[in-house]
């Protein structure tokens, strides 16, 4: 009795430092089915916010293989790939339920920032403090904001997380 040929998975690369985006492009030039999932991050550079999109799993990258018909050869001397990932002798196949969630995750986009200036009024909307009315002060850092709440009859100067305040 004749088994079945095995059909194509989902297999993990290891990808050098910093060329995941290469080791797909080169990958993908070559005929391979490659899936690196992203998503959207805001970092600061020069003083500015900057919305990038960097790999979801930096480092590695998804590629789907078939073990009869497709030459793994070439695979480890492309640029920007370190390895197929192995448990022991053979390579670690994927289910592909998991490749095809990732597949299917929402895509947000970065939170864009309130555009605040000095006595501005906002409210915190997390934490022991949530629903309360502040004034915002300045910036504190990249992600963290300060506040002067009145509280108790006091003012009180306290530093929260940028995304945790809604401007009125």
């Amino acid at each position: 009795m004749a088994s079945k040929p095995a059909a194509p998975r989902w297999y993990l690369i290891q990808c050098k430092p910093k060329q995941d985006a290469r080791a797909e492009e080169h990958l993908e030039r070559q005929a391979f089915t490659c899936f690196r999932p992203t998503h959207c991050v805001t970092r600061m550079r020069g003083g500015q916010k900057q919305a990038r999109v960097e790999s979801l799993f930096p480092g590695y990258l998804f590629i789907r293989l078939d073990q009869v018909k497709d030459n793994w050869h070439p695979i480890r001397s492309t640029r920007g790939v370190s390895q197929l990932v192995c448990f022991g002798e053979q390579p670690a196949a994927i289910s592909d339920e998991l490749v095809e969630q990732l597949k299917l995750r929402p895509h947000s986009p970065p939170l864009q920032e309130p555009n605040l200036s000095a006595g501005d009024r906002v409210r915190i909307r997390s934490g022991n403090l949530k629903e309360l009315e502040a004034i915002f002060l300045a910036k504190d850092g990249t992600e963290r904001v300060l506040i002067l709440l009145q509280l108790l009859q006091r003012q009180h100067r306290l530093s929260v997380p940028l995304d945790s305040i809604d401007v009125l």
